[in-house]
């Protein structure tokens, strides 16, 4: 595996997988600014040194995203990646012992995990195709999760399974849309982990 020092912001890289993806990415080279809502993060990052930058962010705010891509911009001079994992759980029946399901619960999850998801590539892809393009045209890459739920959702799982299959159907007209940048939009499936 190469190393890079390129700059790569990290939403939900606080715990799991995106927690995950900041040591690994950390371990080969690459400077990281953990975007999360958990102060876990700031722990992570003074963890690893100054190749790791903590940014509080709520995903769904453009104001926390915007602080967070100019923390990357500032300390490590541009952005060259990112990484969306911030994502939260919700597990209801449409019709449970107590009624309907929550609105307000099923609009939370897609808030995060979808809104939040696009949000972090729209901001992400403003910077990143303003830096100059490598040798081979490329300027960086975004990728995105969705999950196995997007395909085979479970009962209980509506929320999630919407907002992570909104994710894999927007993975291709974003991939589209950024390219003419030199920027790779690419979505993952995790299963359970």
């Amino acid at each position: 595996v190469q190393t890079c020092a390129l700059p790569i912001l990290i939403s939900g890289g606080s715990s799991g997988l995106g927690a995950a993806c900041v040591r690994r990415l950390v371990s080969h080279g690459a400077n990281v600014v953990i975007a999360d809502l958990s102060d876990a993060g700031q722990a992570l990052a003074e963890s690893l040194g100054s190749q790791a930058l903590f940014a509080k962010t709520d995903v769904t705010s453009e104001t926390d995203v915007r602080q967070a891509i100019a923390a990357a911009e500032k300390t490590f001079g541009g952005l060259h990646g990112a990484v969306a994992c911030a994502g939260i759980l919700h597990a209801e029946r449409v019709v449970g012992r107590d009624g309907a399901a929550s609105l307000a619960a099923f609009q939370r999850v897609i808030n995060v995990n979808l809104i939040g998801t696009f949000n972090i590539v729209r901001l992400a892809a403003e910077l990143i195709a303003k830096q100059a393009p490598g040798p081979d045209g490329e300027r960086g890459v975004i990728v995105m999760t969705s999950s196995i739920a997007a395909e085979e959702g479970q009962i209980g799982q509506a929320a999630y399974s919407a907002s992570k299959g909104g994710v894999a159907a927007m993975t291709l007209p974003l991939a589209r849309d950024l390219a003419r940048f030199g920027i790779r939009a690419v979505s993952i499936a995790p299963g359970t982990f």
